[in-house]
């Protein structure tokens, strides 16, 4: 991993399931350019979503984006690409208004 870019530890624990198997967890290792407590802070303070929306959009970004923009011909995020740059825009715009107006 490059040291320029911030290192993540995701885990994802399932907390309830049906009685006749165990509960799962996944862990998985990722490397962002970008500060994922930053964003995620900045989500709560300017996307109007309550805490928990807001933290799941910003992880979900972060781990959708740079994946689509490093595969960005491939024929999975092909037509979403537009779409998904489009969204990106207008959700920075709206996070950096809703921070300033405060």
């Amino acid at each position: 991993m490059n040291s320029k870019h911030n290192q993540y530890r995701i885990t994802i624990e399932e907390v309830n399931t049906k009685a006749d198997r165990e509960l799962q967890t996944l862990t998985f290792e990722i490397e962002d350019r970008e500060d994922m407590f930053e964003i995620i802070e900045k989500m709560k303070q300017g996307s109007s979503l309550d805490e928990q929306s807001a933290t799941r959009l910003g992880l979900s970004i972060r781990l959708l984006g740079p994946m689509m923009m490093q595969d960005r011909k491939h024929p999975l995020f092909a037509d979403f690409m537009p779409h998904f740059k489009e969204f990106m825009q207008n959700l920075k715009k709206t996070i950096k208004d809703q921070i300033k107006g405060h």
